[in-house]
């Protein structure tokens, strides 16, 4: 089990439920970063006692830094503040919560210094998934999923003794809060009316994903980073009930899938304490009381955006970069009311047309077309 990490994005609400998983678990946490929460993060430093604390935004950490004067936390801001959280001698692993693209470079420079990620950032593997698993494949890291669907094909996949005997990988999704809409309804879904999750609790721009079906695209994508598998041998099905995390098909037709409640502290937890498992504060999956389980195919009509994210699949290089920085754009455009819900889409869409991508692309072609795809969508 790992015994000392870095948490980057603690105050989000994987990073929360990181903490509390760690505590529970008896494991260190050296380092804290937030982009600009000085509230929360002030509390949790005080509570878990880290070696370093950091805030993106530079006047936020300014603030810390006098919040904190009475103790011998270190303070530090920007991105060079995260990659010194991601590269901190004595911590074994890095659990990558941040939202976005900014977790791209913590995670190549933690990764560097040989130690393991337990990620719970999608855009990092869909924008450079390929220079990630290579990097890591040539320190010997060991990139450990915390999603909950990616948590539950690598518990599946634990007794595969060889991958070629995988007939396919079967990713659950709850559908949404808009499930069974049409396209004419979706246009005048408002902000509160995306956040309103059935079953999860989590941040807003990972909820809103969640609405447009743009989340599983991207979990598809990085499921191919992972597990090296090709688009054709990943599946998405609509199981409203979020009770069957994912499922594994092998060649003989046995479907192993991992079933829990709706709590992202099983694979938090899975992720910090594999090859064991370990008592913890997930909620236990009552089976007699549980819902029953129902499946139905994905409306890739209606809700766009998983075929935009298989599309950029199909064209490889910087067009899943392209993919990602237009929907972060438009997602945050929706957000703060300046586009509307189908504008999503349409504006990601718009980016994937006129973008040029680039096959083998190198960290600077990555982030170059993650720019460009976020201008395009900014004007559409």
């Amino acid at each position: 089990m790992i015994k000392n990490i870095s948490l980057l994005g603690a105050t989000g609400s994987i990073g929360r439920q990181t903490i509390e998983v760690a505590q529970v678990l008896g494991i260190t946490i050296s380092a804290l970063t937030a982009k600009s929460n000085v509230e929360l993060l002030e509390e949790q430093c005080r509570r878990v006692k880290p070696r370093l604390a950091v805030c993106m935004d530079p006047g936020a950490a300014e603030s810390l830094r006098v919040k904190l004067a009475d103790t011998d936390i270190k303070v530090s801001s920007g991105m060079e503040g995260l990659i010194e959280a991601a590269t901190l001698p004595g911590t074994e692993a890095v659990v990558t919560a941040v939202m976005g693209m900014v977790g791209l470079r913590p995670t190549l420079a933690a990764i560097e210094e040989g130690k393991h990620i337990a990620l719970a950032n999608k855009e990092t593997l869909v924008c450079a998934g390929e220079l990630v698993m290579r990097a890591a494949q040539v320190k010997g890291v060991e990139i450990l999923p915390v999603d909950s669907e990616h948590s539950a094909i690598f518990q599946c996949l634990q007794g595969c003794r060889d991958r070629g005997e995988v007939k396919r990988l079967i990713l659950t999704a709850s559908g949404g809060p808009f499930f069974g809409r049409k396209r004419e309804e979706l246009e005048a879904m408002t902000v509160s009316d995306a956040l309103k999750h059935p079953n999860w609790s989590m941040g807003a721009k990972i909820t809103v994903d969640s609405a447009t079906m743009m989340n599983k695209g991207l979990e598809v994508i990085e499921a191919m980073r992972l597990y090296e598998l090709p688009l054709e041998k990943i599946s998405v099905v609509i199981h409203r009930e979020s009770i069957i995390h994912s499922l594994v098909e092998y060649c003989d037709n046995a479907i192993l899938a991992q079933l829990g409640e709706p709590d992202m502290r099983l694979p938090i937890q899975y992720a910090l304490t594999w090859p064991r498992r370990a008592p913890g504060p997930a909620k236990p999956l009552d089976l007699l009381g549980c819902k029953a389980l129902t499946f139905a195919p994905p409306d890739e009509v209606n809700f766009p955006c998983l075929s935009l994210a298989k599309e950029a699949a199909r064209t490889g290089g910087t067009a899943t970069a392209i993919l990602n920085g237009a929907n972060e754009t438009a997602v945050g455009d929706f957000l703060a009311g300046r586009c509307g819900f189908m504008d999503i889409p349409r504006r990601v869409e718009k980016a994937l047309r006129t973008v040029k991508a680039v096959q083998e692309p190198t960290l600077d072609d990555i982030l170059a077309a993650d720019a460009e795809a976020r201008r395009t969508a900014e004007k559409a």
